[in-house]
């Protein structure tokens, strides 16, 4: 394990900022799905950075066959006892992590901004690890989300792709918007098929997790922040690209 980062810190709660919101596994992990399932492949399926298996979990609901790759052994501690051997776990970082075989479809969500060089995982995803009909799905934290843009405004944070102290803590290496998270895809000699972006998003987290506490925000409305999303993907919560095994 990398010596300079402490990779089961980086997983703690700070004392004004969580890792993950309520929202974010009730709200984005279920619209995530939503936003995958059109464009997944038969056969099995690789998760990079699984975290405590929240995410895992509902993958088991599409793929029999699925390998998480985790840099946290405490992380996969927990996910070992919410799935139990449903899951083959590996504990390494992208970096340094020798895989069995190649994957139909491999998934990367709310990772890519944590790497130090995240071009460079990224071509081991298309030159390694990407089966040659496999599809990539990369999803990241959206810089120009309406919530950061009022951030901006209010004070808070000095620009969109700003890192705050706490995002910092917490691994955050880059803040992407479509533009940036395509350059880097491309770099690594992915193809990008398909972008887009995962629910409209004008409220912070905390602001979120405060809400669906009550009965102000319906289910409609949630799906109606979904497909506002593909409407206007440069304002959604988090951006999307699906990618194919590209050839440089």
């Amino acid at each position: 394990m990398n010596v300079s980062r402490d990779y089961n810190r980086e997983l703690k709660d700070t004392a004004d900022h969580k890792y993950a919101y309520n929202f974010d596994f009730d709200v984005m992990h279920r619209f995530m799905i939503q936003a995958f399932e059109p464009f997944y492949r038969r056969g099995n399926c690789l998760e990079l950075g699984s975290f405590k298996g929240d995410f895992t979990k509902r993958l088991l609901l599409q793929f029999d066959d699925i390998t998480c790759v985790e840099a946290s052994d405490e992380a996969i501690s927990i996910a070992k006892k919410i799935l139990g051997e449903k899951i083959k776990f590996i504990n390494s970082l992208f970096e340094e992590a020798s895989l069995p075989q190649k994957y139909d479809n491999i998934i990367l969500t709310h990772v890519l901004e944590h790497l130090d060089d995240p071009v460079s995982v990224l071509k081991r995803v298309n030159e390694e690890w990407l089966s040659d009909n496999g599809r990539f799905f990369l999803v990241c934290p959206n810089a120009n989300a309406p919530s950061r843009q009022m951030a901006v405004k209010m004070g808070l944070i000095t620009h969109n792709s700003a890192i705050t102290p706490a995002e910092a803590e917490h691994g955050h290496r880059i803040t992407y918007t479509l533009d940036t998270l395509e350059r880097d895809a491309r770099a690594a000699g992915l193809n990008v098929v398909h972008r887009s972006g995962i629910f409209f998003k004008a409220l912070a987290n905390f602001q979120w997790d405060r809400l669906l506490n009550t009965d102000i925000i319906s289910d409609e409305y949630l799906k109606g922040c979904y497909q506002l999303g593909q409407v206007y993907p440069d304002l959604c919560s988090s951006i999307f690209l699906m990618c194919e095994k590209g050839t440089r």
